[in-house]
């Protein structure tokens, strides 16, 4: 991967880590692209493009580093959490989260990831790891079939579009919710596995003839659009962790490629401007550390709030996780601050473990 397409792809993580916290206080980045209606789909495809082919022949490796890079901090926030949560009911009277246990603890991770509310938005990296190890099995059998890539694409393709029906015919249990995310999930792998292979240097996708036909679809999507309405359903919106796509067959699929494209787009126009600047490069850096913590930033920054306008911390507890105080008047403060404290908290994390790298070989 040369030096440039690679820190696009940072520039591209940090757009989309920016998105899901912008869409979890409830505004979008990206105009008529309401929140949660491609976030995680973009963070399938970065993940696609970064499949390299010598894993097809090295599993071993494979998923060595996706234990190392996704499981292994995965539970020691889960352990982080835990700790934080109990301390917080100790402070306020509210649990915030399930009963502690075994199965909690180390099953509920891989099934819905909601296990203590601060930190539900790590449902992701279970599912990541599950759906990347899945990719890799079926991508090798594929090829071991037809290496034609058009044959592959088209298998991906009807795994993304099945998984919507099969939420509306099968039972959502906790073993099919993993099935319809994974299929979900995987087309979006094979995307931005295909884009780097096949599109990115070949074709020009990003001409203004493009940019009118997305433009327009995405207006006509726009009118399937009753996030505001909620009677209605959620519209362009999507709860992938839920597998709720409420009466949409089609629109989720589409949604998500003309938000993945946007934001292809935004970062192809915005790169000559950021590439230099070491926060945007630090923030695609420390996605991960920003997704498991900026719930609990934002749940801070309320506590004070509270505290500064005489209100009781029990106040927050009336409210679900997602509550912030004031959001007219203080949602951009929010955001700013949120994410700020969690990128450098981030970098300062993995300073702290190169550092306990280079002296114990224990950490290596």
């Amino acid at each position: 991967m040369d030096k440039v397409f690679s820190n696009e792809i940072n520039v591209l993580k940090a757009l989309a880590i920016l998105l899901v916290v912008s869409g979890h206080l409830e505004f979008s980045l990206l105009g008529i692209f309401t929140p949660y209606s491609f976030q995680l789909a973009l963070f399938f495809f970065i993940s696609g493009c970064l499949f390299k082919d010598r894993y097809l022949t090295d599993i071993v490796t494979f998923v060595e580093r996706r234990i190392k890079s996704l499981l292994v901090p995965y539970f020691w926030y889960n352990l982080f959490y835990m700790l934080v949560t109990i301390l917080i009911a100790k402070l306020t009277g509210k649990f915030w989260g399930m009963p502690i246990s075994f199965k909690n603890f180390f099953i509920t991770p891989f099934l819905n990831g909601h296990q203590f509310d601060l930190s539900c938005p790590l449902w992701f990296v279970t599912q990541l790891f599950m759906t990347m190890i899945t990719f890799l099995f079926i991508f090798r059998a594929l090829n071991s079939i037809s290496k034609n890539r058009f044959t592959h694409l088209g298998f991906f393709v009807l795994l993304g579009l099945l998984a919507i029906p099969f939420s509306k015919c099968f039972a959502v249990t906790p073993i099919m919710l993993i099935v319809i995310r994974t299929m979900f999930s995987m087309f979006f792998v094979y995307l931005g596995y295909f884009y780097t292979h096949y599109i990115k240097d070949n074709y020009n996708i990003f001409t203004p003839k493009w940019f009118g036909a997305v433009f327009v679809l995405q207006s006509i999507l726009w009118m399937f659009n009753r996030d505001y309405d909620p009677e209605h359903g959620i519209g362009l919106s999507y709860v992938l962790v839920w597998a709720r796509f409420d009466d949409q067959l089609i629109v989720p699929i589409i949604t998500a490629l003309t938000g993945i494209w946007a934001s292809l787009f935004t970062v192809k126009i915005l790169y000559p401007y950021v590439k230099d600047i070491k926060f945007i490069q630090e923030m695609g850096n420390v996605t991960y550390h920003i997704m498991a913590n900026h719930l609990l930033v934002m749940y801070i920054i309320t506590a004070i709030f509270l505290n500064i306008n005489g209100i009781p911390i029990t106040e927050r507890a009336n409210h679900d996780i997602y509550w912030i105080y004031n959001p007219i008047q203080t949602t951009y403060l929010y955001f700013v601050i949120t994410m700020v404290v969690t990128t450098y908290a981030g970098v300062l994390q993995k300073k702290l473990l190169n550092f306990f790298k280079t002296k114990f070989s224990i950490f290596s």
